[in-house]
């Protein structure tokens, strides 16, 4: 009897999965971007990623901040003299 697959398949690729939106766009922008060719999609995919990683460092860095000055002193404390 063959075995049944209790898995799902594996994705072929490793690009992200990728799901529909709908987004508003400046008139000027678009259609100077369609007349250059550019994939809107891409374009937009690409530097949300890039916002979306910014704050994500900003928001770690606000809520560490108190623990990473508190290690730098500690650090600065514990310095090695060097000859």
């Amino acid at each position: 009897m063959p075995a049944i697959q209790t898995t799902a398949p594996k994705r072929r690729s490793r690009q992200p999965l990728k799901r529909a939106t709908n987004v508003t766009l400046s008139a000027d922008v678009l259609d100077a971007a369609k007349a250059l060719e550019l994939n809107i999609s891409q374009v937009c995919d690409n530097h949300l990623r890039q916002v979306v990683t910014q704050e994500q460092e900003r928001r770690w860095r606000s809520e560490h901040a108190d623990f990473i000055v508190a290690y730098n002193a500690t650090i600065e404390a514990q310095k090695p003299v060097i000859f």
